[in-house]
């Protein structure tokens, strides 16, 4: 993979808040999933341990896992954490989607 996924501060910042609160949890696994209005959604879970073919990405003392079948859409993408009028939540800036649905979290390739 030429391309890498990234994180923003603020997404670091709200994972670490995040695990903080759930013991035992290490990292927030990032994962896309078949289904969803558009096709294929995103997907977020805490975990406790990381598969041998996560990517591995570590920003201000949060991590986060990708699994190699996500990585293959995610490239290149960014992992934000926004906070306005409709609410909170980690937001997917995705090169890869060609169209995706009004919440975000579903896209199509």
């Amino acid at each position: 993979m030429s391309q890498t996924v990234s994180v923003t501060e603020r997404a670091a910042s709200r994972i670490k808040e995040i695990l903080a609160a759930e013991p035992g949890k290490r990292a927030l696994r990032v994962s896309v999933n078949g289904g969803g209005c558009s096709g294929f959604q995103y997907g977020f879970e805490l975990e406790d341990m990381r598969n041998d073919d996560d990517l591995v990405i570590e920003r201000n003392g949060a991590t986060v896992l990708i699994d190699s079948t996500s990585l293959v859409y995610l490239s290149g993408s960014q992992i934000d954490f926004v906070d306005d009028l409709i609410g909170q939540a980690f937001k997917i800036t995705n090169p890869n989607a060609t169209s995706s649905c009004g919440c975000g979290t579903s896209f199509s390739i």
